[in-house]
């Protein structure tokens, strides 16, 4: 190396040195979560609203020469977002889809994210048919937090925490790494890998809202977890109110109790079995779940009332869950 290029080397080294950020994701200051608490919350209530919704699909990258990476996916939809929960350090968005189906409007109530601040734990997916909780490093609680996404039968999907950051003027939520079941799409596939490892962002826009997600999908190979290949999944929410949104709203206000309820036997379970064990099933999420379903259809159509849905709910839920 000549003098000129040393020299050269450690301008550079200097130059980079002092405009580098500093490493990401370290602990955050009690100070700097004051500050930003406020603008974290109205970031996860904005994602409420009506919205027109894009889903762009692709396996891009294989790590097993002899997988075949499927096809770019584009698919959409119309999807209503309520909050149904909102108690300061505790937010909870219900995702409800409304779809055209031989002309009529059908409602299918759809996933669920919870949003908590600062949490000790989080309820994640542990293996094939098991959620158990985790600790959130205590170092890494502060001015964080987690979010949880609930399956269409009130049922676990996936718990991860991270921070909100603006980087590059934009500003987003990003998750630590996340284990998640395989998706509808692919279960029914019965494909060689079995669930994925993920880092998912949810980042506000000028017309809504964009969730990114980047996930490895496993397979097992020889006794171990090994990648097949990398997906990227860009769900884009646009604001819009040209559909039936009241069709939506009706079926929320007719279920919203048992849905509840649902909701606190799922929680009850999880407490006291350290988690959920229960068998899922590729073409609905679990066992149960179109059973579920099923019953809060019967209740808005008059076919049954809230009491007996409750109950049978609850005792399907206890029937088919057991310790993770």
């Amino acid at each position: 190396m000549n003098r000129f290029t040393a020299l050269l080397g450690s301008s550079l080294l200097a130059l980079v040195g002092t405009a580098m950020p500093a490493l990401a994701h370290p602990p955050i200051t009690a100070a700097q979560a004051a500050t930003s608490f406020e603008q974290d919350r109205a970031d996860i209530l904005a994602m409420a609203g009506n919205y027109k919704v894009r889903f762009d699909m692709q396996e891009a990258t294989r790590w097993d020469l002899a997988y075949t990476p499927l096809d770019r996916k584009i698919s959409g939809g119309h999807e209503v977002i309520r909050v149904i929960e909102n108690t300061g350090r505790k937010i909870v968005l219900q995702h409800i889809l409304v779809a055209e189906h031989e002309g009529k409007d059908m409602v299918i109530k759809h996933w669920r994210q919870d949003w908590e601040y600062e949490p000790a734990r989080v309820l994640v997916y542990a293996d094939r048919n098991s959620w158990k909780w985790e600790d959130v490093p205590e170092k890494m609680r502060t001015g964080r937090w987690s979010q949880t996404v609930w399956q269409v039968d009130e049922s676990p999907r996936y718990g991860g925490w991270g921070q909100f950051e603006t980087q590059g003027g934009v500003r987003r939520w990003r998750s630590n790494w996340t284990w998640r079941p395989l998706a509808r799409r692919d279960a029914v596939r019965n494909p060689v890998y079995d669930r994925y490892t993920s880092i998912n962002r949810h980042q506000q826009t000028p017309e809504g809202w964009i969730h990114w997600q980047d996930n490895t999908k496993m397979g097992q190979k020889d006794g171990k977890l090994v990648p097949v290949v990398q997906e990227y999944v860009l769900n884009t929410y646009t604001k819009f109110d040209g559909y039936n949104v009241k069709a939506a709203d009706d079926y929320w206000a007719a279920t919203k109790d048992y849905w509840a309820a649902v909701r606190a036997q799922w929680d009850r379970i999880a407490n006291e079995k350290g988690g959920i064990g229960i068998e899922e099933e590729a073409a609905t999420g679990t066992v149960i779940s179109g059973k579920l379903m099923q019953l809060a259809n019967d209740l808005q159509d008059g076919k049954t009332d809230k009491a007996k849905a409750i109950a049978e709910a609850s005792k399907l839920i206890a029937e088919n869950t057991n310790k993770p």
